[in-house]
């Protein structure tokens, strides 16, 4: 059974970061593109970057929000593919996984 309230803590702590995170990148992607067309070039491949970025923070936060409800409904540790024991080990290096190593090597 794992520690809920230590995962808790771990994922409150990471949802945080990711939302700071992408809060950043917004702030970035809404900066005005300068008037000298060679640097507006540079900036629009940069924007493109960060769009990128933001979709994943985004799927992140996501993903460490339904976290943060599993542990809330009692389902956190169980998977959510086969309803088998998630790992602690996997729990450990990555608190917000929904799948067991075995559900998640097979997608």
């Amino acid at each position: 059974m794992p520690d809920t309230a230590a995962a808790k803590s771990r994922l409150e702590a990471q949802l945080a970061e990711l939302q700071g995170r992408l809060e950043r990148i917004e702030t970035d992607l809404a900066e005005p593109l300068n008037p000298d067309l060679p640097e507006q070039a540079t900036e629009m491949q940069d924007d493109d970057s960060l769009g990128g970025q933001a979709e994943l923070v985004a799927r992140q936060i996501a993903s460490t929000e339904r976290a943060l409800e599993r542990i809330e409904d009692g389902s956190y540790g169980v998977c959510v593919q086969c309803g088998a024991d998630i790992a602690e080990g996997r729990l450990e290096a990555r608190p917000e996984a929904a799948l067991c190593i075995e559900c998640a090597r097979g997608q």
